[in-house]
């Protein structure tokens, strides 16, 4: 079945001709391309539109090919069905379908033209309802269920296959009166099209704040005098919906009445479409989970994933919640005791605008610890250069930069991934990694192309796309990362890794295709990376004088200054999974007017409260791609704590290639291709263990 939840990144397959670009023929390109054909797969290109026309006649183009295919699997008689040309068939459908869902959504979040942006914002949605009624269809399923019928002997990835399928047409409702299944699939077409409004919103909201050279005292002045921020004599503007503009001003200003401002802004972008729009959705998913049979819209959707049901998901973080309870009030006495120091106010109160900043403040009084001057060990070329070296060395891969053949943007990088050892084409990936106007802005990767078994034998390989916002570069230095920002790219890589490495047969394993509460889990291990010396070594260095690394005092003093304030960081994390998990067990029909006052209050009741009248929720876009899955950030943060402690156990720690290898033939190769806890149990070479984490937090456990 289509995964319509997963509809927004992706590309079509198709005949390529390679083209000139610029910087001549894409030569190697070509050759990596003519490489795979001796390992019996294929790398293929995304060809991407660029006009509106284009999007369009690529929707109609998808949804005829995609009802044509499924004609063939309805017209089959009883007699004839088999596995392949039923459930592989579908699984082939589905590959062809999201190969144009998700480039249109790559272009969606990507493209420099508005009108652009907005076609494919059009075609998702309609993309996205021809998806969910090809769950409808009664003769495909008709024609499955013959061959399930027949009760098969199938085993491994096939079972699954058969297995998963039919749990989705069940979960879709096709089990149900013909009359109730036409609703539940009105349902799920209007939800498709209110959550990609949602999504849209988010992307397209923004609030530039214009401040005096006063108010932003305590921001390093190598921020503002970046292009474009310094817009008059005593005139600064910043973007609220920009990520590290946002932080620049949390971590740093020293006006509390600048952070404040600052925050609201954030915490206001999209509100007047986003909220009317949440409640609907909330509204449709309660009536969708009721008609199904679950408890919940949480219930429904924690299903398919590890954590199999709402309550145990809602225990999970309450439990956390309350162990971190004792080193949370430590923390914010920390915090008010500085703002007491500072402001001379006996009653001063941290506020949610407050917190970054003292903990910023923390590490450096008493960790001495000054986030914004190691920008300067962390170039990004180099870092980039650096993690490549690392994955290349510890999953035994060849990175090999190329020419795209065609850019959606000017500094758009394209890389050739191969095995080391035998060369095998592994895949590609892209690099769109600066901010501008109307760019998705936080950070992400895009899965383009999906691996997968092709009908005549031979193995797509797959393509994807790293989409970041990371400091641009100056005129007079290269762009500069704090070291939250190299956690982050070792982190969204890892993503890049699991789509490139897979194996799985079918497109709907492959990959980062996982349960949704594991797959942060590898990218959130790999941000253990950055915090060993030996790593940082590799690739870490003063851009002003290469022989200089950090030392290992002040390595020290970041590790000690991180888990400082490790417990406010994680409550503000519960706090989201908490209110996620809230509005979609509490809200019905009847209550629909309670998202913002109810998402407003689990926020203030796990973490600090928010600022007043303010939607933070609205902006908050994981509600609808994570719908009732924010908890899988703990949840996977857990298995991730627990992962690598392989790594570091292990002779040459996180440069280890026995144990990168391991990670890669056991996690990113099956991908969903079988049970995730198998594949979790034969990494770690052991059962799991919830202590790593535990330990990690600072929640005390039982001796």
């Amino acid at each position: 079945m289509l995964r319509t939840e997963n509809i927004c990144a992706g590309a079509l397959i198709g005949s390529l001709a390679l083209v000139l670009t610029a910087s001549g023929k894409t030569g190697s390109l070509a050759d990596f391309q003519k490489a795979a054909g001796k390992f019996h797969s294929v790398v293929t290109v995304p060809t991407f539109e660029t006009t509106t026309n284009e999007i369009a006649a690529t929707v109609v183009r998808t949804i005829a090919a995609g009802n044509a295919a499924l004609d063939g699997i309805g017209r089959l008689t009883a007699a004839q069905v088999n596995f392949t040309n039923t459930f592989v068939a579908l699984d082939d459908v589905n590959f062809q379908v999201n190969l144009a869902a998700d480039r249109l959504g790559l272009i969606e979040q990507t493209s420099t033209n508005a009108a652009v942006r907005d076609a494919a914002t059009d075609a998702i949605k309609s993309l996205s309802e021809w998806a969910v009624g090809l769950d409808y269809r009664e003769d495909v399923y008709r024609a499955l269920k013959a061959f399930a019928g027949t009760t098969p002997k199938l085993a491994g990835e096939d079972q699954k296959l058969l297995a998963d399928t039919l749990r989705d047409y069940r979960r879709a409702g096709l089990d149900l009166p013909k009359e109730q299944r036409d609703a539940v699939e009105k349902i799920r077409k209007e939800l498709t099209a209110m959550e990609t409004d949602f999504e849209d919103n988010v992307t397209k909201a923004h609030a530039e704040l214009k401040f005096t050279k006063a108010e932003l005292a305590g921001v390093p002045e190598d921020f503002l005098a970046q292009q474009g921020i310094k817009t008059g004599a005593d005139e600064y503007t910043l973007k609220a919906n920009i990520t590290f503009h946002y932080l620049m001003v949390e971590d740093n200003a020293t006006m509390e009445a600048t952070r404040r401002r600052m925050m609201t802004a954030q915490c206001n972008l999209a509100r007047e479409a986003n909220i009317p729009l949440l409640q609907k959705i909330l509204v449709r998913r309660d009536d969708l989970a009721h008609r199904l049979g679950y408890a919940s819209y949480a219930d429904y959707a924690t299903e398919t994933r590890m954590v199999k049901n709402a309550a145990t998901a809602i225990n999970f973080l309450e439990n956390l919640k309350t162990g971190l309870q004792p080193k949370y009030d430590q923390e914010l006495q920390e915090f008010r005791d500085l703002k007491i120091k500072e402001t001379g106010d006996p009653n001063a109160v941290v506020n949610s605008w407050d917190w970054r900043y003292y903990a910023n403040e923390l590490k450096k009084t008493k960790y001495d610890v000054d986030a914004e001057q190691l920008r300067v060990y962390f170039p990004y070329q180099n870092v980039l250069d650096g993690m490549f070296k690392i994955y290349q060395r510890i999953f035994g891969l060849k990175f090999e930069r190329v020419e795209p053949p065609y850019k959606w943007i000017g500094d758009l990088q394209l890389y050739t991934v191969a095995d080391a050892k035998t060369g095998e084409p592994m895949g590609l990936f892209y690099l769109d990694m600066f901010p501008r106007d109307g760019k998705y802005n936080h950070f992400a990767q895009f899965p383009i192309i999906e691996g997968k078994r092709l009908p005549d034998g031979q193995y797509q390989r797959p393509v994807c796309s790293l989409v970041c916002n990371f400091p641009p570069p100056q005129p007079d230095k290269p762009s500069l990362l704090s070291h939250d920002e190299v956690e982050t790219v070792f982190h969204e890589f890892g993503h890049a890794m699991h789509t490139i490495l897979t194996r799985a047969k079918y497109a709907r394993f492959s990959g980062t295709s996982v349960p949704q509460d594991f797959v942060e889990a590898p990218s959130q291990m790999l941000e253990n990376w950055p915090w060993d010396k030996k790593v940082l070594d590799s690739f870490a260095a003063d851009y002003r004088d290469p022989q200089k690394k950090i030392p290992q005092a002040i390595l020290a003093q970041l590790k000690t200054a991180r888990f400082a304030t490790y417990a406010t960081y994680y409550r503000r994390q519960l706090s989201f999974g908490l209110m996620d998990l809230a509005l979609h067990t509490q809200i019905h029909a009847t209550n629909a007017e309670d998202v913002l006052p109810l998402s407003n209050k689990v926020l203030s009741d796990v973490s600090f409260p928010v600022p007043p009248d303010t939607a933070f929720v609205a902006y908050f876009g994981h509600i609808t791609g994570y719908g009732a899955g924010y908890y899988g950030y703990a949840w996977a943060d857990a298995i991730a704590a627990d992962m690598a402690t392989v790594f570091e156990k292990s002779p040459d720690g996180f440069f280890d290639k026995t144990v990168g290898l391991r990670m890669r033939n056991e996690i990113y190769a099956v991908g969903d291709s079988r049970d995730i806890n198998v594949s979790i149990e034969k990494f770690l070479g052991r059962p799991r263990s919830l202590e790593p984490f535990l330990k990690r937090i600072g929640v005390a456990t039982a001796k």
